[in-house]
């Protein structure tokens, strides 16, 4: 399994948790982005920045994942096109994406950006805790230990 992280907008609050998993099975490690972003010192992890635009590190991912990869990211979109892969997509608060929930996820997304496009405030959502930390690093930790 390689683990691919989509580096734009990853909490910094993630990434000693991300890293320590990365060097205690020693996991081949892509962050993606379009910026320079630092997890930390590994030779287990590889950096490659893509070039500017919205969905370019994301189509970087798509065209490298394989089946039974994981990817951490908090875009749905890019979640659901991983799923197709057969391959696993978990969020920056714990949320792991499946064929049985992907679609709901998708729709609400949809849905809230309609709002927004309609010209409708939304207050978005909740500033990223210690809290959302705890349960991403539960939730990973769940995950390598049934699939790594």
């Amino acid at each position: 399994m390689t683990l691919y992280i989509d580096g734009d907008a990853f909490p910094n609050l993630l990434k000693p948790i991300v890293l320590r998993s990365i060097e205690r099975l020693s996991l081949n490690t892509f962050v993606i982005s379009n910026k320079r972003i630092t997890i930390g010192n590994s030779k287990h992890i590889r950096y490659i920045i893509v070039e500017q635009g919205a969905d370019e590190a994301d189509h970087q991912i798509v065209e490298m994942v394989k089946e039974g990869d994981l990817v951490i990211t908090a875009d749905i979109p890019l979640a659901d096109r991983i799923i197709s892969q057969n391959a696993h997509a978990i969020d920056h608060r714990g949320e792991l994406y499946s064929i049985d929930n992907i679609k709901q996820y998708l729709a609400m997304r949809n849905l809230a950006e309609e709002i927004r496009n309609s010209g409708e405030m939304t207050g978005g959502p909740k500033p990223f805790s210690q809290k959302d930390a705890h349960e991403f690093a539960n939730a990973l930790h769940r995950f390598l230990t049934k699939y790594a």
